[in-house]
């Protein structure tokens, strides 16, 4: 019987800069970017060692990395410290859309009742950077869809709630790539989400937190996330 040829080395990534990080936050970023941007994929057994030979550290960093990576959700490691990346299940799928169901309206409630004007201008610059999100996104169109979230978030000034949204973010993110996977947006789609960012924005600038509400209530309701529960079950 043949052997399964070995698998390649990962190719190496430009996005994270080895120079500017410690060898610490240079192994937990650029794993990281590999579960995200998919090139690591969920259930995949991670070869520890040769993880850290293909992005040139010891396997000290690279442990502290994957412990860092499992608090966040995003791997598992078992007894014997074998470690993978965290699947992707319907189940979790809905927690996630049930809490930001209530979590992100609440915070565009807030946002709407506390912002400042230093608060308005990130946000309207989070917003110029949007543009829609295709299959198989680039972390740079996901980043700038994070930080138009994260901007309201901050406009709430409440410290707990966006600390919980923050965290949620990055496994949420790996369902978004189911939902663009499951169904490509059409154009029609990609209206409809610019609009209903605009439309939060709006009521948020303006103090009207009822609006808000409901607008970012909507918003996930039809959002990639519950397409993947969709798309994830059985």
């Amino acid at each position: 019987m043949k052997c399964a040829p070995p698998k390649p080395a990962l190719r190496k990534r430009p996005l994270v800069s080895q120079a500017a990080l410690t060898k610490n936050a240079y192994a937990y970023q650029s794993v990281r970017e590999l579960i995200m941007s998919g090139e690591l994929l969920p259930g995949e057994a991670l070869a520890q060692s040769q993880l850290a030979a293909d992005l040139g550290v010891s396997l000290t960093p690279m442990r502290e990395a994957l412990r860092k990576l499992e608090a966040e959700g995003l791997i598992t490691i078992d007894a014997h410290r074998n470690a993978k990346v965290a699947p992707l299940t319907a189940q979790e799928a809905t927690d996630l859309f049930q809490v930001r169901e209530r979590l992100d309206p609440m915070a565009a409630t807030l946002a709407a009742t506390h912002r400042t004007d230093e608060d308005i201008s990130r946000m309207k610059a989070a917003a110029e950077k949007m543009r829609p999100l295709a299959p198989n996104p680039d972390l740079d169109a996901l980043a700038a869809h994070r930080e138009f979230h994260r901007s309201i978030y901050t406009a709430s000034h409440n410290d707990l709630l966006i600390n919980m949204l923050e965290s949620l973010w990055d496994k949420a993110d790996r369902y978004r790539q189911v939902g663009l996977s499951a169904r490509q947006d059409s154009a029609a789609d990609k209206k409809r989400v610019a609009a209903e960012h605009e439309r939060i924005l709006k009521a948020v600038i303006a103090g009207n937190a009822a609006k808000a509400e409901e607008e970012m209530t909507k918003h996930v309701q039809g959002s990639l996330g519950r397409r993947a529960i969709d798309a994830l079950a059985p």
